[in-house]
């Protein structure tokens, strides 16, 4: 570590970090927390303090908490906070970004902007198309779920099921589209998402594969005497016809890395969009580091570089990225190299999912994907490289530090649901 001292009298402007989300958020506590005495300024383009997204999907929506805000006391930390500034370019050789409120200089700069939802082709300024992403989609949606209008929902992963789920919670008619043959194709392999597309008959959602949205109707104005419509979209049309009538729809098909400002910066980007850092999730940039959705790491565990977009990675890696920062340039400080984690609530059941797994990994099922609870383990050779659990979190919990530890593992005892996932180990 250097000479913090130093470090101090040396820096004017300290870390300026772009994007108040977890990660962004996380790595301002992580510096105080590690010792950095220099000024910390945190940017964020929404107006609002800072909030936690997944009960965005869940408590928020559903009128259950009115916001999701950071218990963390900025002024205390001596972090420098200032909401509602966009950043639009970052000057690296002059070492300061451009908001909209001018310039702002810095001496060490965190990317944390995170990631941002694709948007349904020909949806732009169709009245009642809805994303969930930020604490705004919510207060914008919550009424819809108020007033259980028929909704659409167009894709089938993650925060599709979490917001159909809601939504019939709440009482609303809900049918999904999902372009692929299946729920979670992008994620997860044929023989384990098949099973899930009877959670969503199972609570009265009406689940479409195989399906692509053609365009989405305006509904047809009010005739005289009638009273207006709602303003939301009239239907969905499918590609092969299909009519879909629709108060709501709400598009969950994806994000990409939140990094577009940064064009012409110098910053390297990978195809997908991220930034790519190196180990220690330093940019190409000097003095300019990454973190968070928007950022992919190489992965010597998985011998990859990957882009995680979950919480549990914009947790721990500004844990790193802090340690690294207060190394200062050519320092030691500690590689990121995680086993990624994340977890849904959705049909009432409690999915978890660790580790990162390839088509080449070999699949062994642990119980009957029937039943309530089960799991599934991907072993590369036999050392376990991602563990999917449904309602068995003693598995996941079990196989997390097995893959952490790079543990030799017997298959046929793996397969056995009643042997716990610890005792496979050879």
């Amino acid at each position: 570590m250097s000479d913090q001292s130093n470090q101090t009298r040396e820096t004017t402007y300290g870390v300026v970090i772009v994007g108040a989300g977890m990660a962004g958020v996380q790595t301002a506590v992580a510096l105080r927390e590690q010792g950095w005495t220099a000024p910390v300024t945190l940017l964020g383009a929404e107006p609002h303090q800072p909030y936690d997204r997944p009960p965005l999907s869940k408590a928020v929506l559903l009128g259950k908490a009115e916001d999701s805000a950071f218990e963390i006391d900025f002024e205390a930390l001596r972090i420098d906070l200032r909401l509602g500034v966009a950043v639009t370019g970052l000057r690296a050789g002059d070492r300061e970004v451009d908001t909209e409120a001018g310039p702002v200089p810095y001496d060490v700069l965190v990317v944390a902007t995170g990631a941002e939802p694709v948007t349904l082709p020909g949806s732009a300024g169709v009245p009642g198309v809805h994303l969930l992403r930020t604490l705004d989609d919510a207060a914008r949606l919550k009424p819809v779920l108020a007033e259980q209008h028929d909704i659409v929902v167009v894709g089938a992963g993650w925060i599709g099921a979490e917001f159909a789920t809601a939504a019939r919670e709440a009482g609303c008619a809900v049918t999904v589209v999902e372009a692929a043959d299946r729920p979670l194709a992008g994620a997860l392999p044929a023989e384990v998402a098949a099973p899930m597309a009877a959670w969503y008959e199972q609570i009265g959602v009406r689940l479409l594969t195989g399906s692509r949205v053609e365009k989405i109707e305006p509904a047809e104005p009010a005739r005289p005497g009638e009273p207006r419509a709602a303003g939301g979209p009239g239907a969905v049309l499918l590609a092969d016809g299909t009519r879909l009538p629709a108060g709501a729809v709400v598009v969950g098909i994806g994000a990409r890395p939140a990094t577009a400002w940064l064009a012409g910066s110098g910053v390297e980007l990978g195809p997908d969009g991220s930034v790519t850092t190196d180990a220690r999730l330093a940019t190409s940039v000097p003095g300019v580091f990454a973190v968070g959705d928007c950022a992919s790491f190489p992965s010597a565990r998985y011998g990859e570089r990957l882009l995680v977009h979950h919480w549990d990675n914009a947790l721990q890696g500004p844990r790193t990225l802090a340690a690294n920062v207060l190394a200062g340039p050519g320092g030691d400080g500690p590689v990121y190299d995680p086993v990624p984690y994340f977890w849904s609530e959705q049909f009432g059941r409690f999915v978890q999912y660790a580790g990162h797994h390839s088509d080449s990994d070999t699949l062994v099922w642990r119980g009957d994907p029937a039943e309530d609870a089960w799991a599934v383990v991907w072993l590369r050779g036999d050392v376990p490289a991602a563990v999917l659990s449904v309602g068995r979190p003693r598995d996941l919990a079990q196989g997390r530090k097995l893959i952490e530890a790079g543990t030799r593992l017997d298959p046929a005892k793996v397969a056995d649901p009643a042997v716990a996932l610890k005792s496979a180990a050879v």
